[in-house]
């Protein structure tokens, strides 16, 4: 039987699993909380590819993701999983959500069963609809209590210039939420915490699918009502979405709801919403991924979130619209009438 999580201090070895932008960038935030707080803290960034790797134990640099961001020099890197989760009491996944359940069962054994485990993804499983958190605990076997979830208006580029950012940790169990917080709060990042899982997985998954919507609107250049009309709406259908499967409202109205869709929405660093506007200027999807060089999660997660809330007989217009765009169904030109295509009603009527 697993023991009940034990946390005091701070996290003092953490494996970082995906050296892509987010990725090396939270494992900075680690080293750099670490230093701020006094705390000795070893840092191993796994990642695919021998030469990015190389650079981060050599350059103390991740050009192809961060450019010319320093690293802390406790970050080390290796393309050996098994090295990386020697000893972690803490490991964070950073992958591609559709990848996550085929690497947990490889890294099953390397992971530590007293081990807290933290997503940084934001992705609904094809086939299955399941959030992060669910696939971690199904494949490695631990109880929510031990996952949490890192979520809210995190653009990676932003955070590793050090700019001020606040998030959410979400974990089923508020000591455990509180110990990952202090694990990463860095003068530039401060974390908030909760215990509505459900809620922050939803909001940082379905605001890439209305990134998406907002990048193409962008691309076909309409206006900023527009944009502004579906983000609200957007905000809307997320959280008809995420209360119908049990979060909370409150988490909607937070960082982890409207902060982030605010962001993602709107910045050029989105990668769902450079997405949705390379796809408004004219691309296919397929010219889209050929040009993208990291994974637009809303791409991957849409249909997923759109099955599920036909499942659960959850209205998600902007969603359905930009599913059918993904799947050749519809155009770009056509999308625009079907964004707000809701029967008329009061606004407060979810």
């Amino acid at each position: 039987m697993t023991p009940a999580p034990t946390v005091t201090g701070s996290a003092t070895s953490v494996a970082v699993l995906g050296a892509g932008s987010w990725g090396t960038t939270f494992a900075k935030i680690l080293a750099d909380a670490a230093t701020a707080s006094g705390v000795e803290r070893s840092i191993r960034l796994w990642g695919r590819r021998s030469e990015v790797v190389d650079q981060i134990n050599t350059l103390h640099r991740n050009p192809q993701y961060l450019k010319d961001i320093d690293l802390p020099h406790s970050i080390t890197a290796s393309t050996d999983v098994a090295d990386v989760l020697a000893g972690a009491d803490l490991v964070v996944l950073a992958v591609p959500a559709q990848s996550l359940r085929l690497q947990l069962r490889e890294w099953r054994r390397l992971i530590s069963p007293d081990a807290f485990v933290v997503s940084l993804m934001k992705g609904l499983e094809l086939s299955s609809d399941a959030r992060m958190s669910e696939v971690i605990s199904e494949e490695l076997g631990i109880k929510p209590d031990r996952i949490a979830v890192v979520s809210g208006p995190n653009l990676a580029m932003e955070i590793a210039r050090e700019e001020p950012t606040a998030s959410v940790v979400a974990c089923a169990d508020a000591e455990v939420a509180s110990w990952i917080a202090r694990s990463c709060t860095a003068p530039y990042f401060r974390p908030y915490t909760t215990t509505d899982v459900v809620g922050v997985e939803i909001g940082g998954i379905v605001k890439n699918i209305i990134a998406l919507a907002v990048g193409i609107c962008e691309g076909k250049r309409m206006g900023d009502n527009t944009k502004a009309s579906v983000i609200t709406r957007g905000l809307a259908e997320t959280s008809r979405l995420a209360l119908a499967l049990g979060g909370e409202a409150q988490t909607m109205a937070g960082l982890a709801g409207l902060g982030d869709l605010v962001a993602t929405c709107s910045s050029p660093l989105s990668r769902n919403h450079t997405a949705g506007r390379l796809l408004g200027n004219g691309l296919t999807l397929e010219q889209v991924t050929a040009e993208m060089t990291q994974t637009a999660e809303g791409i991957k997660s849409g249909q997923a979130v759109h099955e599920l809330a036909g499942k659960l007989g959850v209205e998600m217009p902007i969603t359905a619209a930009v599913v059918a765009v993904l799947a050749g169904k519809l155009s770009v030109d056509e999308l625009g009438p079907l964004l707000l295509a809701r029967d008329l009603k009061s606004e407060g009527d979810y």
